[in-house]
């Protein structure tokens, strides 16, 4: 799959995805402890929303009070609940945080690519599919597993029921869905040292790919 990318200036710019309890977040540090940069549009987001920004003062403004923890800081979790099954929510809190975290993104990217041109550059995205953001990269990877190792692993750290996490990942496209976008796959379902065999043919590979630019 060959993605028509944003012109960045780097060596590359690979998008990252997978599914709820894939391992993204692993897989993509073993590439950066290759020499890979990262950049998380979850951590992204949790930035964008942090108290004295404009993104928390516009959700406290329209979700209430009931949104904010006794710390002072938004409380994601709470907040994922009352969008969850409501659509006009969903997309008014998109609204709310979503350029915010591009225009994060895109600064980001500039920086790096200005200062390593040289660089691969990771751009881990959860729901890079479903938000239709293939366009921006030069190649896609997807992190898998398959689903009822999913719902094990996000029952085990949310603390839920299987039957719960499996609602849960219907709010997302099928992770085999999205394996016809990946140009690379790791296989994250078995020991952390058969995930470590599969990055390092990876990071082999992505430094012999050359992207026209």
């Amino acid at each position: 799959m060959m993605a028509k990318a944003m012109h960045h200036g780097c060596k590359m710019l690979l998008g990252v995805t997978g599914g709820i309890g894939s391992g993204k977040t692993t897989v993509a540090n073993m590439l950066g402890a290759k020499g890979a940069r990262i950049v998380d549009f979850d951590l992204l987001a949790r930035k964008v929303v942090e108290p004295g920004t404009g993104g928390f003062d516009n959700i406290v403004g329209y979700f209430g009070t009931q949104v904010v923890a006794e710390d002072g800081t938004l409380d994601r979790k709470r907040l994922s609940k009352i969008v969850f099954n409501d659509v006009e929510k969903r997309k008014k809190l998109e609204a709310f945080t979503h350029p915010a975290i591009f225009k994060a993104f895109f600064t980001r990217v500039k920086a790096i690519s200005a200062a390593e041109p040289d660089s691969v550059i990771l751009v881990v995205i959860p729901l890079l599919v479903e938000l239709n953001l293939q366009y921006l990269f030069d190649r896609l990877m997807v992190v898998y597993v398959p689903r009822d190792v999913q719902i094990r692993r996000l029952a085990r750290r949310d603390n839920i029921t299987a039957d719960e996490a499996a609602v849960i990942l219907k709010a997302q496209i099928p992770i085999d869905e999205k394996l016809k976008f990946a140009d690379f796959v790791v296989d994250n379902a078995g020991t952390l040292e058969e995930t470590r065999e599969q990055v390092e043919g990876l990071w082999k590979a992505l430094n012999k790919v050359n992207v026209a630019k």
